[in-house]
């Protein structure tokens, strides 16, 4: 007798056939970064001072655990469930970024963070939500129209469902985790059928604005503005003095090298340093002697260490897995059974992806210091929990993507 992958979940025995129906390949690729992760993060911590910050790689593999248990739990969830969810998530995560601007604490001049047990330091990062419930409601969206995908209307929706988190994340400020939702929400719409013409017109008026802002941040000449004027416009807008500041280090890094330019050209030393097989396990002498800011190092910057004390071979491996775990995500949405999970797994994949392509760009020094984690090897409680949890999104897709066989 045939049933179907949709068949729902209620039995024990259920549930071990849908594990027996996961990708395992993805689950041992996800667990070798994960390992790489908790090594790395030690390197990079385990000479401080501070004691808080020597012990992050067991904070981390608290947060692994937790990760873990989030990614099979969704998993064994049938995504499209997640259907009637969705717009509950969204409306969550905009309460949750509207009450991180009012209540939330500052580091580093930035409102990113709700403390949830505040004697342990311990709290969420309510962007890190949000970009996850934009893609599980867009999927909702995107996947209920046949022909209806073409009309303009359904365009708009989506853009003012990316656009409400965007500007309030903005607002924390965090530019780098806002910029994620557009190519995000593009890809999306593309895949669901929104005409390809409509699109290119989005992405051009999106490059002239973006353009437009960059030119009258660094050379508000150029528009006839004076500079006061020009703070005025940044003011409006919504950009910092230290969003001008890193752009200029990132396109001038020798005009500022202690200050602006210093992560990015400490940076750059630490991975051209690495030569091909790198200095050794714990003996990167950028990392070890706090060229390196260590306040960084396992966060943002783990990639530089890596490709310090691993070389060219040791990081080329971390991007195989990465490229691996990416075609996975592409294999799930291509087998999916549905359109809501094809744009699910579309959507975690580009995510995916964007996060990896910034963050390791940023670090050799082909894009401005965005504050962008790498996923699965960065520091993080609140990116680690979504980040498994979107993967084990696509496992749910994948686990109901085929027919299943019983026998008599």
């Amino acid at each position: 007798m045939q049933g179907t992958g949709s068949r729902e979940l209620n039995s024990i025995d259920e549930y071990v056939y849908a594990l027996k129906r996961m990708n395992w390949g993805l689950t041992l690729v996800i667990g070798a970064l994960l390992t790489i992760s908790v090594m790395f993060i030690y390197s990079a911590c385990y000479i401080s001072d501070e004691l808080p910050v020597r012990t992050l790689y067991k904070r981390q593999a608290l947060w692994i655990t937790a990760g873990a248990v989030s990614y099979f739990l969704f998993a064994l969830y049938d995504y499209r469930k997640l259907r009637k969810m969705g717009p509950w998530f969204y409306m969550l995560s905009l309460v949750l970024l509207v009450v991180v601007l009012v209540v939330g604490v500052t580091v580093y001049g930035s409102k990113r963070w709700l403390l949830l047990v505040p004697p342990l330091g311990i709290g969420i990062q309510p962007s890190e939500f949000a970009k996850l419930s934009a893609i599980i409601l867009l999927a909702g969206m995107l996947s209920r129209f046949g022909a209806g995908v073409k009309k303009m209307g359904l365009m708009i929706a989506v853009l003012a469902v990316v656009f409400v988190p965007m500007l309030l994340i903005f607002k924390e400020p965090d530019a780098g985790t806002a910029m994620i939702f557009l190519p995000v929400a593009f890809v999306m719409m593309f895949v669901a059928g929104i005409p390809l013409k409509r699109l290119i017109l989005l992405v051009f008026l999106g490059v002239t604005v973006v353009g437009s802002l960059v030119t009258v941040v660094l050379a508000p000449e150029r528009f006839g503005l004076r500079e006061d004027q020009s703070t005025g416009v940044m003011q409006f807008v919504g950009i910092k003095q230290y969003h001008k500041r890193r752009l200029r280090g990132f396109l001038d890094p020798d005009k500022d090298p202690t200050g602006a330019g210093w992560n990015k050209l400490q940076s750059e030393i630490s991975v051209g340093s690495g030569g091909k097989w790198g200095k050794g396990y714990k003996k990167g002498d950028q990392n070890v002697l706090g060229f390196l800011p260590r306040s960084v190092a396992p966060t943002d910057f783990i990639y530089s260490v890596i490709a310090e004390e691993m070389g060219f071979m040791g990081s080329s491996i971390v991007l195989f897995l990465f490229g691996v775990i990416i075609l996975f995500g592409m294999h799930a949405a291509l087998v999916a059974q549905d359109k809501m999970g094809r744009l699910l797994c579309v959507g975690v994949v580009t995510m995916m992806f964007i996060h990896t392509f910034m963050n390791i760009a940023m670090t050799i020094g082909c894009l401005p210091i965005i504050g962008l984690p790498l996923p699965f090897l960065s520091y993080g409680g609140t990116f680690m929990i979504v980040t498994m949890s979107s993967m084990g999104i696509v496992q749910s897709v994948y686990i109901r993507s085929r027919p299943r066989v019983r026998s008599l």
